[in-house]
């Protein structure tokens, strides 16, 4: 027996899990509310060939966003699986804070990786397309993404020391 191994019950919960719903649950967030409920862009609206307003653009769009949707579909099955993998290995289910907050850090963390990538990198998109893609909306989505860093890291350091509670 390793006298060194440190009791499953006792290990910390595993971070892997929240940060992936994040990163899943933000990409849904983007594509459910920007791109199909407001309908300020899709995956590829900035792209001349694929004019949203044709029914050819349109298509190839709608296709691109079903894609990126099961990106994020994935995304939330892999933390799901990371969570379950944990548990099963003894570690301790986090406390409400701890995870939630590492959620959010997840979803700033998609908003600041998709928006320098997609909006500045190679402007396949912008957050309003529809306006004609000022820089603004752009700048705005990066902000918006580094303050739920912020706050879903300084969440998580509050619930890190706490057990979980129902």
């Amino acid at each position: 027996m390793n006298v060194h191994a440190v009791p499953a019950s006792s290990q910390a919960p595993s971070r892997t899990a929240g940060l992936l719903l994040g990163l899943g649950l933000g990409g849904f967030v983007d594509g459910i509310v920007l791109h199909q409920i407001l309908q300020w862009h899709h995956m590829v609206s900035h792209v001349e060939a694929f004019p949203v307003g044709t029914v050819e653009g349109l298509e190839v769009n709608t296709l691109a966003d079903g894609f990126f949707h099961v990106g994020t579909w994935l995304l939330v099955l892999a933390g799901s699986t990371a969570a379950i993998a944990s548990w099963r290995k003894g570690r301790r289910a986090p406390s409400w804070t701890f995870h939630f907050g590492l959620v959010l850090a997840g979803w700033g963390l998609f908003n600041v990786v998709e928006g320098l990538v997609n909006h500045h990198l190679l402007q396949i998109h912008h957050v309003r397309d529809d306006l004609g893609g000022p820089w603004m909306w752009d700048a705005a989505f990066l902000v918006f993404g580094l303050l739920l860093i912020g706050g879903g890291m300084a969440l998580h350091r509050r619930g890190a020391g706490k057990d979980p509670s129902p």
